[in-house]
């Protein structure tokens, strides 16, 4: 069985090697917790109890907007921390949003007063917080400039070039999720981009043809 100092060795490896009374007290502390895909996580107007920090798994941060779409935040994974939460816990605020797990996740919870009385006592710790809050911030804004800006095939194009797969396991509705879009708008999009020979469709899948005519999308300007 794989002991709690040696998750933290294994995922968190710069927090072991602290000489840090108050930090080894919060990773005591830390109570080590299991979700199983498909699990709400937060909800908007609920209080954070505590700061997470995720070991394996996949936790989607959405908003619902006016008309009812869901809207893609982010997704915390493995090493990462929630940056609602962590905006939450320092202005001592509701959720403003809501979270689900998309995969079975385990994570270590740390308890608000503990991540708060740690965040005073240890430079490091408060270091680590902020870079990481930092840096996933920026990441939340880039997304919502790509969500406000561009059209649709230029989005979409991003959206299935992200991560340089030639193979795309991802459903119509996902991808209008992270696009801030609906089903039908994506599937009629696919279907052109389907026709000009950039990408065929298969039952779960959609494969790359051509990315560099996907490329090409991206950085025209013409309105879809």
């Amino acid at each position: 069985m794989v002991t709690q100092r040696a998750l933290w060795k294994q995922h968190f490896p710069e927090f072991v090697n602290q000489d840090d009374k108050v930090l080894k007290q919060l990773m005591d502390s830390a109570m080590l917790i299991n979700l199983p895909a498909g699990q709400q996580v937060f909800y908007p107007g609920k209080i954070c109890e505590n700061y997470l920090l995720m070991l394996s798994g996949s936790v989607k941060a959405q908003i619902i907007s006016a008309d009812g779409r869901e809207v893609l935040l982010y997704h915390v994974r493995a090493g990462d921390s929630c940056v609602l939460t962590t905006s939450c816990l320092l202005g001592d605020n509701r959720y403003p949003a809501e979270g689900f797990t998309e995969t079975d996740v385990e994570a270590f919870a740390i308890a608000a007063p503990v991540f708060n009385r740690c965040l005073a006592c240890s430079a490091f710790f408060r270091e680590f917080v902020f870079r990481s809050f930092s840096s996933r911030l920026a990441d939340v804004i880039k997304r919502m400039e790509a969500l406000s800006f561009g059209s649709v095939d230029q989005k979409l194009a991003k959206a299935l070039l992200v991560d340089g797969s030639r193979t795309i396991q991802k459903t119509h509705h996902e991808l209008a999720l992270e696009m801030g879009s609906v089903r039908e708008v994506v599937s009629r999009h696919l279907k052109r981009f389907e026709s000009c020979g950039w990408l065929s469709m298969k039952r779960g899948s959609i494969e790359i043809i051509d990315a560099e005519a996907l490329a090409q999308v991206i950085n025209d300007t013409y309105e879809s």
